[in-house]
């Protein structure tokens, strides 16, 4: 043999056979080694006999493949049931990465669970975590349930279902106490403001001046909610009048489930902060996104976001925001008694308070009850800065 090897499967023209490029698993080219040809030649044969035969026993032939095309079905469909926008793209994300490690038009039903578990293993060589490594396997396994909906697979047929998770070792989450939540408060508030120092999209370069960092934080530690909702809320979304802010779908950006749609208070000194950002302007805002970004009106990007939160702290992100909410939640009192955990709960956008009890909950070193959620400098700290 010389050169790339191919194989002549058109006998089996009538399951999907061509003539083939020998490709090994994960490689984008034929192998030149004969051995290995004759063994994927024998793997290829052996999986048409099993379309025929599937065929024979039910009449119909399950070969699916493996390609854009299928993925992008995938997509839009997930998009139709309602997920969020933000979930949608990481899903292609993801999906993009198996589509590169088991070829465009590989037959979804030759996967198999070892070859599963070279994906995995292919995965944590990139250094993935646990946590990463399932999102990415549930994707495909999400995939795989779309396609026997579809009949691109016998019902049932699922390998990555067989596999045993990675899992993460337990920790408490990161979260901030009330005062340290407020000096970081403080920190973005004295950041320079400039949305014309942003000059090319998708730069990080002055990010934390091009956006309005301390309504921004400030809206996080008050409200608790996710990146993508914050960064999705339009004006109609604050109301002053009811002082309320409600976290639901708007033609930014949907949520992340059914249960996200949620109304979450406008605390005092949040009313406050968003008070001055959308009326005591040069222009006040009108309409549109709350925190538009700096190119044009359409959200942010994490990306940007999170270059911006560098600057107060390498490596700061948005999830610890909605683990202080919680925990500063917790503390307060509603109509005199202690707040209940279902309230918090629905606050978060949780169809039950497990995750609260679970996750998201945090017993703090100082713990005082108070009316409302707020993050105050000492007087003494307040007036040395």
């Amino acid at each position: 043999m010389r050169g790339r090897a191919y194989g002549d499967f058109r006998d089996y023209a009538d399951v999907g056979g061509s003539r083939e490029a020998l490709k090994p698993l994960g490689s984008s080219l034929a192998t030149t080694h004969p051995d290995e040809a004759l063994r994927l030649a024998a793997a290829r044969i052996e999986e048409l006999e099993r379309f025929r035969e599937q065929r024979a026993r039910t009449g119909r032939t399950a070969h699916g493949a493996l390609d854009h095309a299928l993925i992008d079905s995938y997509l839009a469909h997930l998009a139709g049931l309602g997920r969020a926008t933000r979930h949608v793209q990481n899903v292609r994300g993801h999906l993009t990465v198996a589509l590169e490690h088991f070829r465009p038009g590989r037959f979804l039903a030759s996967v198999r669970v070892t070859d599963v578990d070279t994906y995995i293993a292919a995965l944590r060589g990139r250094g993935f975590s646990p946590s990463t490594l399932r999102g990415y396997l549930s994707s495909l396994s999400g995939l795989y349930t779309y396609a026997a909906r579809r009949e691109l697979v016998d019902p049932g047929f699922n390998p990555v279902a067989a596999i045993e998770k990675p899992t993460a070792r337990r920790h408490e989450a990161r979260w901030l106490e009330v005062d340290q939540a407020a000096r970081l408060l403080e920190a973005a508030r004295r950041l320079p403001y400039d949305p014309s120092a942003y000059r090319a999209r998708g730069s990080h370069k002055n990010a934390h001046r091009a956006v309005p960092l301390h309504e921004l934080v400030a809206t996080f530690l008050l409200t608790g909610g996710r990146m993508g909702e914050v960064l999705g809320l339009d004006l109609e979304d604050v109301s002053f009048d009811r002082r309320l802010v409600f976290i639901r779908p708007n033609r930014w950006r949907g949520l992340k489930t059914a249960q996200s749609a949620r109304v979450v208070p406008l605390w005092p000194q949040l009313e406050a902060i968003l008070r001055a950002w959308v009326f005591e302007r040069d222009a006040p805002m009108g309409s549109g996104l709350l925190f538009p970004a700096p190119w044009g009106p359409t959200m942010l990007t994490d990306k940007v976001l999170w270059g911006a939160l560098d600057v107060l702290e390498p490596g700061l992100r948005t999830r610890i925001f909605r683990h202080t909410y919680t925990a500063a939640r917790l503390q307060t009192l509603d109509r005199g008694e202690p707040v209940s955990v279902w309230t918090v709960s629905r606050e978060l956008g949780h169809a039950s308070t497990e995750r609260i009890e679970r996750v998201y909950g945090h017993l703090g070193s100082v713990r005082h009850r108070a009316e409302v959620v707020e993050y105050r400098l000492p007087e003494k700290e307040t007036v040395a800065t």
